[in-house]
Parts: C-alpha cells; sequence; structure tokens
C-alpha cells in the first residue's frame, strides 16, 4: 500500500495507529456484582441496527460455573456471552430462561481461562431502558447418577427438578440408557404439560456426552418432542429428557418404541433413472416424511452423483449405508431451483440405500437418476509465489454441478491473506478454496474478480492453521482448455493509518492492499470521535470508481455503519455521518468493484 497524509487544519481527535479496538469498551463485572445500566441512543448496535446492547468483560477460569440475570420493565431482555477468542456467534445465549416473562438467565462453564463478554441487549429493536444484571459464581455440578435402564415398550413418568444433573448451559436434564443392535430403529417421545420438551440422543465417551440426534418439536406434536433414531453401531445409547428454556422444570412422560419400519427399498444399479411417486401411503422417513427407498450396490472409492428433481415438490435426498446410518444429505444442491443433487466417495464395498423425499410433507412425481463420476483425483502441491499452466478436459474430476477442476494442496496460518489468480483464454474462469478433507465445501469463491474480462482473483484470509484445498474450474459445465494459476501470499492484512480529521489523505489502492468480502481493495484509516460530531467525507479518483465505507470493531468483526458509492459524481464518493457514540471509527477508502487499482484522495472534515 503506497499513500501520504497531507495535514491542511490541526483537530483535537486523537489519532490512533494501534490494533483494532470496539468503539464501546466493555465494563469490568465479576462474579457477585449487580450493576443497574441504561439501554439508550448511544449504545452499541447489532447488525442492520437489530439490536442495542451494553458489554461487560469477565475474566473466567477454565470449569467456572457462572449465571447472569438481566431483569427489565422496559423491553424483553437478551444476554449473549462470547469466548476469549473474537468470533461472529456467541457460545451462549438466552431469552427467557429466568421463566419470569421476559426477564433472561444465562448460565454458562467456561471451557478454558481468558476474558468473555457477556452482552446486555434487548431482544430487538432499538427502543431500550433500564435494566439491572447480575453475576454470580455457581457451585461444581454434582455427578450425574448412572441412566435408569429403558426397553422398547416402555413408558416412564417422570419429573424435571433443580436438583437434577445439568447441561453446561444450566439446564436440568434426566437421563435414560437403551441398547441397540446396530441398525436398529427407535421411535422416542418426550412429552409435558409443564414445559417445552427436548429430546438428546448420544452416547458417553471418556464421561462426557456426545450428542448424536435431537428433537425440540414434532413432526406433527405440538411442542412435545418425537425423535426416530437409527443406532450407527451395537452398544449403549443414552436418551437424555429436558427442556428448551433452562429454567422449564415438571412432569413429563418419556416413552420408547421400535421405530417404524423404514421404507421399503427397490433395487437401482448406478447408471440408471426411475420415475417414482410419493404418495400418503409410503414409508416414512426418520422425520416422519413420506418417503421411497432404493438399494444399489456400490464398490470402495467409487464417487456417485444422486439427482432427483419434481415440478410437484420440494425434494429432498438421503444417504444412508446397509444399517440405515446417514451418510449424506441435500435439499438444494442441483444447480437451479428446489432440485436436490448429492455426490458422495464411496467407503466401502456394499450396499447403499438412498431415501427420496420432499423436504416438507408434499407428495407427487419425481426423476430419480444414479451416475458414477470419475473420483476425485489428490490435489497437487502448490507453493506460495508458484505459476503454472493446466488444462481442464476429459477425465478431469467433476464437481457437484458438472464442471471438472483441478484440485491444488496449500498450508497456511491463521490470518494469513492469500490470492489465486487464474487466466484463460478458452473459457470463464472460477476460483474456490475450501478445507482439506474428504468432501469438498467451498468457504470462499471469485468468477471475474481480476478485471480484466473473465479471468479470476480470489483474495482470502485464512481463518485457522492447516491445510486448504483451491479448486481451479470453468464457470460453466461446458468449459474446456489451457489455463494459469498463480498463488500469492499477501501476509498479514495491513493495519490502518492514521487520518486527521480536517486533513486530505493521497493515496494508491494496489494489489497488496487490505481486500473487503467482495474482494476489492481498500486503505484503512482511524480516527477517535466523541458521540454526536458529524463528519463530511469525500473521495475523489480518476482511475477508479471511488467508494467509501464508515465502520468500527466489534468484538473483533468490522460494522459498517455508514457507506457511500457516487454521491458526489458518478464515480466519486461522499458520505455525511454522525457518530453514534465516543469510540474508535474506522474510514475506509476502496472501490466499487473487484479488481480496480490506482490513485485518490480522501477528505474527512468536520461539520458545524
Amino acid at each position: 500500500m503506497r499513500r501520504y497524509t497531507i495535514l491542511t487544519a490541526v483537530s483535537a481527535l486523537t489519532l490512533l495507529i494501534a490494533a483494532p479496538a470496539l468503539a464501546q469498551t466493555p465494563a469490568q463485572l465479576t462474579p457477585g456484582d449487580s450493576v443497574t445500566g441504561q439501554i439508550a441512543d448511544g449504545d452499541a448496535t447489532g447488525p442492520e441496527d437489530g439490536y442495542r446492547y451494553d458489554s461487560y468483560a469477565i475474566s473466567v477460569r477454565a470449569g467456572q460455573r457462572l449465571e447472569a440475570v438481566m431483569r427489565s420493565a422496559a423491553f424483553d431482555t437478551y444476554l449473549e456471552v462470547y469466548g476469549p477468542e473474537a468470533a461472529a456467534e456467541p457460545l451462549f445465549t438466552d431469552d427467557d430462561g429466568l421463566g419470569e416473562g421476559t426477564d433472561s438467565r444465562l448460565r454458562f462453564t467456561a471451557d478454558r481461562d481468558g476474558v468473555y463478554v457477556l452482552r446486555a441487549r434487548t431482544l430487538s429493536g432499538l427502543e431500550g431502558g433500564a435494566y439491572t444484571l447480575g453475576l454470580t459464581q455457581r457451585p461444581q455440578a454434582r455427578s450425574a447418577p448412572r441412566p435408569a435402564r429403558v426397553r422398547p415398550g416402555q413408558s416412564l413418568q417422570g419429573r424435571l427438578a433443580s436438583t437434577d444433573p445439568e447441561t453446561d448451559d444450566g439446564g436440568n436434564y434426566d437421563a435414560f440408557a437403551v441398547r441397540a443392535r446396530s441398525g436398529e430403529r427407535f421411535a422416542i417421545d418426550l412429552t409435558s404439560e409443564d414445559f417445552d420438551p427436548v429430546l438428546r440422543v448420544g452416547r458417553m465417551e471418556n464421561g462426557a456426552f456426545t450428542e448424536l440426534a435431537m428433537n425440540d418439536d414434532g413432526p406433527d406434536t405440538g411442542l412435545n418432542s418425537r425423535l426416530v433414531f437409527t443406532a450407527p453401531a451395537a452398544g449403549d445409547y443414552v436418551i437424555r429428557a429436558a427442556s428448551l428454556n433452562a429454567a422449564g422444570q415438571g412432569g413429563y412422560t418419556l416413552a420408547v418404541a421400535q421405530g417404524p419400519e423404514p421404507a421399503p427399498t427397490q433395487a437401482i444399479e448406478i447408471g440408471a433413472t426411475v420415475q417414482g411417486e410419493l404418495t400418503a401411503s409410503d414409508g416414512k422417513s426418520e422425520s416422519g416424511r413420506a418417503a421411497d427407498a432404493y438399494r444399489f450396490a456400490g464398490r470402495e472409492g467409487q464417487r456417485v452423483r444422486i439427482d432427483m428433481s419434481s415440478s410437484d415438490f420440494d425434494t429432498y435426498l438421503q444417504l444412508f449405508d446397509d444399517n440405515r446410518v446417514s451418510l449424506a444429505e441435500d435439499d438444494d444442491g442441483a444447480a437451479e431451483g428446489t432440485d436436490s443433487r448429492l455426490t458422495f466417495t464411496l467407503s466401502r464395498t456394499g450396499d447403499y440405500i438412498v431415501e427420496a423425499r420432499a423436504f416438507s410433507e408434499d407428495t407427487g412425481g419425481y426423476s430419480l437418476s444414479i451416475t458414477e463420476i470419475e473420483p476425485e483425483r489428490p490435489p497437487q502441491a502448490l507453493a506460495f509465489g508458484e505459476t503454472l499452466q493446466g488444462e481442464i478436459g476429459d477425465g478431469d474430476s467433476i464437481d457437484s454441478e458438472n464442471r471438472g477442476f483441478d484440485a491444488y494442496a496449500l498450508t497456511g496460518l491463521a490470518g494469513q491473506r492469500i490470492q489465486g489468480i487464474m487466466r484463460s483464454g478458452d473459457f470463464d474462469t472460477f476460483l474456490q478454496i475450501g478445507r482439506a478433507g474428504a468432501e469438498f465445501e467451498a468457504l470462499a469463491s471469485d468468477d471475474d474478480g481480476l478485471g480484466e474480462g473473465t479471468d479470476s482473483r480470489l483474495s482470502y484470509t485464512l481463518p485457522d492453521d492447516g491445510d486448504y484445498v483451491l479448486r481451479a474450474l470453468p464457470l460453466g459445465t461446458e468449459g474446456k482448455g489451457l489455463y494459469s494459476l498463480e498463488l500469492v501470499d499477501r501476509g498479514p492484512q495491513p493495519r490502518p493509518g492514521s487520518l486527521l480529521v480536517g486533513a486530505t489523505a493521497r493515496g494508491t489502492l494496489t494489489e497488496a492492499d487490505a481486500t473487503a468480502e467482495d474482494n476489492s481493495f481498500y486503505d484503512a484509516y482511524r480516527v477517535t470521535l466523541k458521540e454526536d460530531e458529524k463528519l463530511l467525507i469525500t473521495m475523489v479518483s480518476n482511475e477508479v470508481d471511488s467508494f467509501v465505507v464508515v465502520g468500527s470493531d466489534k468484538d473483533g468483526a468490522f460494522e459498517v455503519l455508514g457507506s457511500d458509492d457516487d454521491s458526489l459524481s458518478d464515480t466519486h464518493a461522499k458520505l455525511e455521518w454522525t457518530a453514534p457514540a465516543d469510540g474508535i471509527y474506522e474510514i475506509r477508502a476502496g472501490t466499487f468493484q473487484q479488481g480496480q487499482t490506482g490513485a485518490y484522495a480522501l477528505n474527512v472534515e468536520k461539520q458545524p
């Protein structure tokens, strides 16, 4: 990144070149504290202004059990806890867990030492008011008793109480053990008039419960739970009867029965297509929907593609082994609409079962086909700084959209920015990146990001240390021909520079700059503002289509608070913006289109 700043005025605002920080610094909260707060204008807001919140920092030890209680007569409260490592999603949440209207009680157990962030917020909307928040340390959990034994055909009466064992989120549960044969099917019902029941089935591994299946509502049971479970292997399984709300307690009935007979199988060969029809009299899937089942023989390492289409309903596919243990499923994986496509590499030689059904309770006609496709070739190693020549042609691996592709393996570090550049004079290029593993799932992709016709430039920041796979392929199914592929290490994301309000920054966007989610380049500048300070931000350039963004870091993620493309003229940006609260803000000078580079001038002025 090449840029420099011309200072034309001096402001009382502090210049910051520090690492990202929250616009709202969390207040410290320790177990035993009770505070009175106010959700009001100027507080931080969630995505798309969906809610307002206050943040509290809690220093926690691994294994420590805490309880936060939030009450308000002014709004529906909601609590969230974020872990020591900044993440977009909370570790624990609660809405009405206190069981007293719309007040919240969030219980959680820390899995590591560190500073956790507790958000006290509105459930939705920006209208807040006064609230109280208390934090207490809970005693160590009691040892869970040995699960009571239950057999198919039994119906048991039980009662959830505060003396029962607890999950990590503080909810009580009762546990029951059932012995199963491999492939045995159970229908488990949990009903209650006192709470909203939840069923969980799993196994105990090294003293910890590993969940294999769960059900909250139904199907067709109202708030009661019904779960059809197929045992993947012989042994003991644990059924947990619990409440959806951690505060839920009261009486319940648990019934365990032999599961409904699965849909009878019809023979189908790989390479065949059948026309079928779902009717109300068909066999049932584990979810209780009408389903047809087809059995085919496959061999280890064989790769198959299963397609299901219908003009009568939204299709759904599920693949099982011969013991009815689920291997893969798909809803809308076909190229268009609500049709399904499932691609899978068979792990052993033997019989497999395909279940064809609707996503909902619909019935009607459908078409189902099973096709053998080329097994994926092992990814070829690709080093940073390397440029290679390749060719998409007959015999290449085929993806789920019937496109040939070449795969390349790379290893990187968390936070590392990588860039793949693919060029071809024979077809419209397309790049995808995913984690290394048996079944590829794209984390990011790019079509025409190079800004030079149909060539691709995929910029991506690796989320974790580890191995990744880069796929080079055509955008369409007919694409074939030669291509070049380059892998570039861009290093870590550049840190924002500084900018004085009242100053003009002149810079040049280059390929080494930071990249936005749409792969466009930008330079970033930080300022510290007071609540209600008004800025006029303009960006002009004769070489790029200017795009200005202002935002702040919230729990490690950048939140956009304002943006503009062409308000000054066709390609020049102008943004009038008011700071919602005291804090640190980031101004990004970027481009509206991918791939653009060139000089610009960014001016930030204080308005009266």
